[in-house]
C-alpha cells in the first residue's frame, strides 16, 4: 500500500465526513423562505430557547459534580475512596434516555415513590405537590448524571498530573486551603475542565432519546418531528442546520481550548500530593458527594430497571430478543472495524506524509463529534435517496427493472453515518498510540526497505494493538447507544436494542423496555471500566511527597 493510495483513501474518508454537513447546508439553503418564516413564527425561538436552557443547566451540573468528585478522589483519602475511583465514572455507561425510562417509572405518578407517599399520609392526587420529572428540569438531571463523568474524568487525570510544589508554595504563603484550591489547583485543571463541559454540551444538543421522553421541544427533536411527523424535508433540513451551527460553535470553543491550554510535566520526579486522611463529619460529607453522584446515575436506576425487566417476564434469549442482539451486534461491530481502519488510514497518513492536506484531511473527519446523529442522518438521506430515485429511474427506463431503495435500504449507508459520527473517537485513540511510536522507527524501516504498508502492518498495527482495541471497543459502545441517526435512517424491519427500547417507552411501556435498556447498559460498562483503570494506574505510578502539615483543609 502506497503513500499515494493512502492518501486517496485518507481524502475519500475525509469527504465523507464532509458530505452530511454540506448537504444539509445545501438542502437547508434550496428551501424557500416561506419554509424559514414559517420555523421563525412558530416553533424555532421555542427551539432555540428550551435548547439553551438545557444546555446552561447541564454544563453548569456537569461543572460542579465533575469537578467536586475529582478532586475529591484525588487529594483525599475517606472509606471507599479507590471504589469510588471507577464507580464514579459508570453512569457514562447508561444513556440518557435509558435514565430516563428508569427515573419516570420510579417517579411519575402513578410510580413507586408517589405510590408510597399517597399510602403513608392518605392524601389525594390533588393534596400535594411532587417535582414533575417529565420537565425540563427533569431532562436537564437526567443528562447530568449520565454525563458529569466526562468532566470527572478529565479533571481527574489533570489533578493527578499536576505538581504540589505551587500548592504548598501558596499555603506557606499564608493561603487557606480552599484559597489555595481556587487559585492554583483548579486553575491549572481549567482547560481539562472546560474540555469535559463542552464534550457534556456536545451530548446535551444531541440528545434526541431523553428529551423526547419527557416531551421537551429542543431542535433534537424538531428535526424527528419534521422528518416522519410532517414529512417536511425541507423543514428537518434547516433546523439540522441551526442545530449543526449550534454544535460547531462547541467544537470551535473546545479546539480552541485544547489548543490554549498548556501541559507541563508535574516534575521531574512525577510527584504527587500524599492525600490528605478525613475523619468524622468530613469523611462524611466526602462520601456523601462521591455516593450520590453514582446512586442517582448508576445504582438506583440499575435496580429500577432489572426489578422491570423481572416484572415484565421477557427473556433475553427469545427468538425477538435475540434479533436485536443480532442487528445491534452487526451492526456495532461492522461499524468499529470500518471507523477504526479508516482512522488507520488517516492517522498514518498524517504521520508519514505530513502536509496541509494531511491536516485538513484528518480535521475533516474528526469534525463528525461535533456533529448530532439526526444532523448526519439528514445529510446523508438528501441526498442518496435523490440518488436511488436516479438509478431506479434510469434502470426502470433502460432495463424494465426496479432497483429499489438501494442505497437507503440497507444497512451500509448507515454504517457510513456511524463512521462519520465516532471517527473522531477512533482517531483520538490513534493518536494516542502512535505518538508514543518515536519517529526514528519509521526510518530505520525505511532504511531497511520496508515500504509504507509494510511498515504499517509490519510494525505500527502490532505497536498499536492496545490502543486500536480501545478504539474499537469505545466505537462499539457508542454505536449500541445511538438512537437518533438509528431511529432516521434503519431499514425497514431492522430494530436494534436501542430502537426497541425507544418504541416501547414511547408507547409507554417501561416495564417491557427495560430489558433492552438493561442490555444497552452492560455493553456499556465495558470501556468506562477500561477507562478508569488506565487513568488509576497512570495516577499510581507517581512518586508520592507528604507536606510536614496539614496542607488541604483546615481542622475542626
Amino acid at each position: 500500500m502506497g503513500e499515494r493510495i493512502l492518501k486517496i483513501l485518507a481524502w475519500i474518508v475525509s469527504l465523507l465526513c464532509l458530505a452530511p454537513i454540506v448537504a444539509v447546508a445545501f438542502a437547508a439553503a434550496s428551501g424557500t423562505l416561506d419554509t424559514w418564516n414559517s420555523l421563525m413564527a412558530t416553533v424555532l425561538p421555542g427551539y432555540a430557547l428550551t435548547t439553551l436552557k438545557l444546555v446552561v443547566l447541564v454544563g453548569l451540573g456537569t461543572a460542579i459534580v465533575g469537578t467536586a468528585t475529582a478532586w475529591l478522589v484525588t487529594v483525599c483519602d475517606f472509606p471507599f475512596r479507590r471504589g469510588f475511583e471507577i464507580v464514579l465514572a459508570l453512569p457514562l455507561a447508561f444513556p440518557g434516555y435509558v435514565l430516563a425510562y428508569a427515573y419516570t417509572d420510579l417517579l411519575d405518578h402513578p410510580g413507586a415513590v408517589q405510590s408510597w407517599l399517597r399510602q403513608i399520609t392518605g392524601w389525594g392526587a390533588q393534596d400535594y405537590w411532587f417535582p414533575e420529572i417529565r420537565s425540563l428540569g427533569g431532562a436537564a438531571a437526567m443528562l447530568i448524571f449520565v454525563l458529569y463523568p466526562y468532566v470527572y474524568l478529565l479533571a481527574r487525570a489533570a489533578f493527578l498530573k499536576q505538581s504540589p510544589t505551587a500548592y504548598f508554595a501558596a499555603r506557606t504563603l499564608g493561603h487557606t486551603p480552599w484559597s489555595s484550591f481556587w487559585r492554583i489547583s483548579l486553575p491549572m485543571a481549567r482547560p481539562a475542565i472546560a474540555g469535559g463541559m463542552l464534550l457534556a454540551l456536545m451530548e446535551t444538543i444531541a440528545d434526541f432519546g431523553t428529551v423526547a421522553h419527557f416531551g421537551v421541544q429542543t431542535f433534537a427533536t424538531g428535526i424527528y418531528a419534521a422528518w416522519f411527523s410532517m414529512g417536511d424535508r425541507m423543514a428537518a433540513s434547516q433546523l439540522a442546520l441551526c442545530l449543526l451551527v449550534v454544535a460547531l460553535t462547541f467544537a470551535l470553543i473546545e479546539r480552541a481550548q485544547r489548543g490554549a491550554a498548556k501541559r507541563f510535566p508535574a516534575g521531574s520526579r512525577h510527584e504527587t500530593m500524599d492525600r490528605h486522611r478525613l475523619t468524622g463529619w468530613r469523611a462524611a460529607l466526602a462520601f456523601i458527594a462521591c455516593a450520590l453522584p453514582v446512586a442517582i446515575g448508576f445504582a438506583i436506576p440499575l435496580l429500577v430497571l432489572a426489578n422491570m425487566a423481572i416484572d415484565a417476564g421477557n427473556s433475553p434469549f427469545s427468538p425477538r430478543y435475540l434479533g436485536f442482539v443480532e442487528n445491534s451486534l452487526t451492526l456495532a461491530a461492522i461499524t468499529a472495524f470500518v471507523t477504526v481502519a479508516a482512522a488507520v488510514v488517516i492517522g498514518f497518513c498524517a504521520r508519514i506524509a505530513p502536509s496541509l492536506a494531511a491536516r485538513f484531511s484528518a480535521t475533516a473527519a474528526g469534525i463528525g463529534y461535533a456533529v448530532p446523529g439526526g444532523v448526519i442522518a439528514v445529510g446523508l438521506l438528501v441526498p442518496f435517496a435523490a440518488l436511488d430515485n436516479m438509478v431506479d429511474a434510469w434502470a426502470r427506463s433502460n432495463f424494465d427493472i426496479s432497483t429499489g431503495l438501494f442505497f437507503t435500504g440497507s444497512i451500509g449507508l448507515l454504517v457510513v453515518a456511524y463512521m462519520v459520527r465516532f471517527i473522531a473517537a477512533a482517531l483520538g485513540a490513534f493518536d494516542t498510540g502512535i505518538s508514543a511510536i518515536r519517529p526514528n522507527i519509521d526510518a530505520a524501516a525505511r532504511t531497511l526497505g520496508r515500504g509504507s504498508g509494510r511498515m504499517l502492518f509490519e510494525i505500527h498495527l502490532p505497536l498499536l494493538r492496545p490502543s486500536l482495541l480501545t478504539a474499537l471497543l469505545i466505537v462499539f459502545v457508542d454505536v449500541m447507544k445511538e438512537l437518533p441517526a438509528t431511529l432516521i435512517m434503519r431499514p425497514f424491519n431492522f430494530d436494534t436494542l436501542a430502537v426497541q427500547a425507544y418504541r416501547l417507552a414511547s408507547d409507554e411501556r417501561l416495564t417491557q423496555a427495560a430489558l433492552p435498556s438493561l442490555m444497552i447498559v452492560g455493553f456499556g460498562l465495558l470501556p468506562v471500566v477500561l477507562l478508569c483503570h488506565t487513568i488509576g494506574r497512570s495516577g499510581r505510578n507517581r512518586k508520592t511527597i507528604r507536606p510536614k502539615a496539614d496542607a488541604l483543609l483546615p481542622s475542626a
